[in-house]
């Protein structure tokens, strides 16, 4: 059987503006590298249509209890765990609303699995390992856009009923064409020929933080742009609580302390509880109403004092 030419996808081919990399000194290097970072955020730019709509499908995938995954292998599937394992404390999400996954389990993600990412069947095996079904929604990552374990999965996952997005950086792929949402960036050939952690790894983050972010704000998960939902694990996290409880309600540090450890150190119960003189019990009841919306709970409260 015969290789497929890999020499064709645009994350395979030479970049002539560094064909003398090996000749330059330590800031010619890191300047043409800066050079070509600068070129992703534009071509990032040229795909929000579809980052938008997979973000509104990862929305309703969670309002009807489904769950995101991210898969990948190498780098991709790096930064799709990433993603995932960072919603949890910035959020206070749900850890299974994302999951990632990665060709050759966590052992991947600091060793190189060998062929971990050239079998497509294992991709269906760790995804019914994780409990995937028809509810979910399916991310696959894949710069070349041709990776048999992530197109293995994205099959798998249309066979189950489910919603598929794909993120890669050769536009006309493989996996582009099975996925329900292709999101494909063309960042051009990388500094270092074939080094997708580079440009194309640069690109894939950026679009991981828009999915997530954009998703958990649409869920409530933000008010005005502030991490009111995030979970106070850490001192600086607690911090931060206690500040964005202050900046809301403008109470002073005392009184935003109590309001803080009377809610059981929810912030946005305390903003509740606070700018509505309720109690915890009374704003957490607005928060359900509003699905956990504080400006929408914000305006319940309003109403009802109105109706009153």
């Amino acid at each position: 059987m015969m290789e497929p030419d890999l020499s064709r996808l645009i994350t395979e081919q030479i970049n002539e503006r560094t064909r003398d990399l090996d000749q330059m000194s330590a800031l010619e290097i890191v300047r043409v590298m800066n050079e070509e970072d600068r070129r992703v955020p534009l071509a990032v730019g040229e795909v929000l249509p579809q980052v938008a709509q997979a973000v509104e499908a990862m929305v309703d995938t969670l309002k009807q209890g489904g769950h995101i995954f991210y898969i990948g292998a190498g780098t991709s599937g790096r930064l799709g765990v990433l993603d995932a394992s960072e919603c949890p404390p910035t959020f206070s999400a749900d850890p299974s609303w994302f999951q990632g996954i990665i060709a050759g389990g966590d052992t991947a993600l600091r060793h190189a699995v060998e062929g971990a990412e050239d079998d497509p069947l294992q991709a269906a095996t760790d995804l019914e390992e994780h409990g995937f079904c028809s509810r979910d929604l399916l991310v696959g990552l894949a710069t070349s856009g041709r990776t048999p374990y992530v197109i293995g999965a994205v099959k798998y996952a249309k066979q189950t009923g489910a919603r598929t997005v794909a993120i890669t950086c050769n536009p006309g792929s493989v996996l582009g064409k099975l996925a329900d949402i292709p999101i494909e960036v063309n960042v051009g050939p990388e500094v270092l020929v074939g080094s997708t952690r580079l440009k194309s790894g640069t690109a894939q983050k950026m679009i991981l933080n828009m999915l997530s972010t954009a998703t958990m704000v649409r869920m409530g998960k933000v008010y005005q742009n502030l991490m009111v939902d995030l979970q106070p694990s850490n001192q600086k996290l607690e911090d931060r609580a206690r500040r964005i409880i202050r900046q809301i309600t403008g109470v002073t540090p005392e009184e935003a302390e109590a309001a803080w450890l009377r809610c059981d150190k929810e912030v946005k119960t305390a903003i509740i509880s606070l700018l509505t003189d309720q109690t915890p019990e009374r704003a957490r009841q607005l928060l359900r109403q509003a699905e956990g919306q504080v400006r929408k709970a914000l305006q319940l409260a309003k109403k009802h004092l109105s109706d009153q």
